[in-house]
């Protein structure tokens, strides 16, 4: 056996000017320059210099840490030893330091007066654990907005004020624009087949959750609503950072990312705070947070990266009032209570936050996998893996997996290279628009729940304009039977024009009002071209001309953290169709938040010759028949075949071949110390049909060299499995 050595994962991206990649293949009003997180400054930095190191004290160790935290110098670290710390009172991180643990898997903070699993709201102190800004609750100073006096024009680096007294370079500042003043009462879409009288407030370009007559359980409280996530009336909005100025001129460090017209009295305007510049946290664990986990508040160039969060109330990560803040290598799951009504976010932008970087993350188990409220503007959401969305008294319902939406106003967001159940635009309090999905794949099924009630790959609600979709993968191989190309709201019953089998695109449609038809103007503003899916086995170029595709809309090569992964793994021009990005394939190994990081989970990959661990055709053994039963789960003990695979190995690359399927089905291959195994296949096959399949397969955790192998189908299988080396 040879190592081949250590997959290391590296936080530094390759930024590209994303203008020039994406303008090959969309117009220039759907894409922007996306540059965002700390690629733009040279990525996060590495800091050596340690200046405390704490350990935890057996009671509560909020003041100590917040001490030294306080009295740490710029540019250093304060170290939190193994062990777990009890937070009850959040941290505040309000100056360019990093707070870093000794690894997700020893080092926990926790909040013991806050959320519990399983457990809905119970009067819990409503505290975060971790706030990086320089209070809870930074805002903007309204007295210091300055109208546009010049239309703020999308690409321009620069804005025309009546008074640029006051700003300067430097500043964090906020541009928005009127949309609820400008908009108003708005014909719908025919309910019931027929014409309605029911309207709705909008702008040409924002729909506020507002109907007339009112709707019960689905509009918004007006107006309180129209600050819970901007200033008032304001959605559409992006924080910027000044370069200069220059007399009434402003120049930005990035461009507008949309338009900010005068008619709609666009404002520039000063926080009331100075945002926390270059402050980081790194290597542990959180959980029992209840407002929020881990929240970014009037934050710049700022981070979250090998950090574990699990069982909290709101957000695992929440980003506000922020810029260029990067979350990225973590793992958050399992909200105490996912369930809809903002209690169990997995990662949320808000209030104007703008060119985020969330990368190669997995995100399980919440309610909505990711938000954004108002912001978003030039952000980049890639190479995620985003699982088993939920609602944990609704198990059947698919909820929304990619998406960028849940609050009117969020705009210019990137989705690339993300594997997810779907992508979905929800407008539970208004629309999203401008959102690019690329290179993803969206799978249809959830892990762990087989529910497939509003079950889509793609899903645009009532006003999700100007949505594109390119190069995207949709569906699994084998696995798509009784679904649906199109559900464009056409069925024949006019009560609910929506119903029908799972889809791979479900377009137009309103969640709560399921008797309105499609929305027109989302059905001629989506443009879709070079995506591939399972239904028709097909690549589909429907109002996009055939042509190449580009790699990325934000990298120039190839990022390190990929190691030996093909890239782009994702996408019709990839042989195969499809890679396991890294995010997806540490999970499966189940070395979480960041198995191909150099610490302490790092793997090596060691090959060996490829050899034949198990045969189901052969007479009946340990690694050989029967043949695999129905609806059955089998153990193999893959270290005892004579392969040189040490039972101590984590996981093993293999090539599984499934033949004789007496019925159509698939298998799922796992750990085999595992409880149970998750819902979606490893290989999928049709009656009487010879497939296979490459895999990483995560061996037992307890080191006896074990797999488990559930047969998903009414008749037998054979299985075959041939190795090519280990990781360890």
């Amino acid at each position: 056996m040879k190592p081949i050595g250590t997959i290391l994962l590296v936080c530094a991206g390759l930024a590209a000017g994303a203008a020039g990649l994406s303008a090959q293949i969309l117009p220039a009003d759907r894409t922007t320059v996306w540059n965002p997180g700390l690629n733009s400054i040279g990525g996060i930095p590495t800091r050596a210099t340690i200046f405390k190191t704490l350990s935890p004290s057996g009671g509560d160790d909020s003041a100590a840490i917040q001490a030294a935290l306080d009295a740490c110098p710029a540019g250093q670290v304060v170290k939190l030893a193994a062990g777990t710390f009890t937070v009850n009172d959040y941290l505040l991180i309000h100056s360019a330091i990093t707070l870093r643990g000794s690894g997700p898997k020893v080092t926990i903070l926790q909040k013991t007066n806050g959320a519990v699993a399983g457990q809905d709201h119970h009067g819990e102190d409503a505290q975060p654990i971790i706030i990086v800004g320089p209070q809870r609750w930074p805002g903007t100073d309204d007295s210091t907005s300055k109208n546009l006096t010049v239309n703020g024009v999308k690409g321009s680096m620069s804005v025309t004020v009546s008074n640029g007294s006051g700003f300067a370079a430097g500043q964090f500042v906020l541009l928005d624009a009127d949309e609820y003043d400008a908009a108003s009462w708005t014909t719908l879409p025919n309910r019931n087949g027929a014409p309605t009288s029911v309207k709705i407030w909008a702008s040409d370009r924002a729909v506020f959750m507002r109907h007339n007559p009112m709707e019960d359980f689905i509009d918004d409280p007006f107006p309180d609503s129209l600050t819970w996530f901007s200033r008032a009336g304001r959605p559409i909005a992006e924080v910027k950072q000044i370069q200069s100025v220059s007399g009434n001129v402003v120049t930005f460090t990035s461009p507008l990312h949309i338009d900010y017209p005068t008619s709609k009295t666009s404002q520039l305007t000063l926080y009331s705070d100075v945002h926390v510049k270059n402050a980081g946290v790194e290597d542990f664990k959180t959980t029992g947070a209840s407002d929020g986990s881990v929240r970014f508040e009037a934050a710049a160039y700022c981070w979250a990266k090998d950090v574990e969060v699990l069982t909290w109330y709101g957000e695992g990560v929440a980003i506000n009032s922020s810029f260029c803040i990067e979350v990225r290598d973590s793992y958050i799951h399992d909200a105490a209570y996912p369930s809809p009504g903002g209690i169990a976010y997995g990662v949320s932008l808000a209030d104007g936050s703008a060119e985020a970087l969330i990368e190669n993350n997995q995100i399980l188990k919440s309610n909505k996998m990711m938000v954004a409220r108002c912001s978003g503007a030039g952000s980049v959401i890639a190479y995620n893996y985003a699982d088993d969305g939920l609602i944990i008294y609704d198990l059947t319902w698919q909820e929304v997996g990619l998406n960028a939406s849940h609050m009117v106003g969020s705009h210019h967001v990137l989705f690339e290279g993300n594997e997810a159940f779907n992508y979905d635009s929800d407008n539970t309090h208004g629309n999203a628009i401008y959102m690019t999905v690329f290179r993803n794949h969206l799978i249809g099924f959830r892990r762990d729940y087989p529910g497939l009630d509003n079950a889509r790959t793609a899903g645009l609600n009532y006003g999700s304009w100007w949505h594109s979709f390119v190069g995207n993968v949709q569906g699994v191989s084998g696995g798509m039977s009784g679904w649906v190309y199109d559900n464009l709201g056409t069925g024949g019953d006019p009560t609910d024009p929506f119903g029908g089998p799972p889809s791979i695109w479900k377009l137009g449609y309103q969640a709560g009002e399921w008797e309105q038809a499609a929305d027109p103007k989302v059905l001629s503003t989506v443009l879709r071209g070079g995506n591939y899916d399972y239904v028709t086995n097909s690549v589909h170029w429907e109002n996009i001309a055939s042509q190449t595709i580009p790699k990325s809309m934000y990298l120039s090569g190839k990022p390190s953290f990929f190691g030996s992964t093909p890239w782009p793994p994702i996408g019709p021009d990839v042989s195969g169709y499809l890679n396991k990005i890294p995010a997806r394939a540490c999970y499966d190994l189940g070395k979480m938040p960041n198995c191909m990081s150099g610490g302490p989970v790092a793997l090596k990959f060691y090959s060996v010759a490829p050899c034949r661990i198990l045969d189901t055709r052969k007479p009946a053994g340990s690694l050989g028949g029967p043949s695999l039963q129905p609806s059955a789960t089998r153990t193999f003990n893959v270290a005892a075949a004579a392969c040189g695979i040490p039972a101590a190995a984590v996981a093993i690359s293999v090539n599984v071949t499934v033949t004789n399927p007496a019925a159509a089905g698939y298998l799922t291959l796992g750990r085999g110390d595992a409880a149970s195994l998750p819902t979606t296949g490893t290989i999928y096959f049709s009656e009487h049909q010879i497939r296979a399949n490459n895999a990483f397969v995560a061996l037992a955790s307890d080191a006896t060299g074990t797999i488990k192998v559930l047969n998903s189908s009414t008749g037998t299988a054979d299985l075959i499995v041939d190795v090519n080396g280990y990781f360890r």
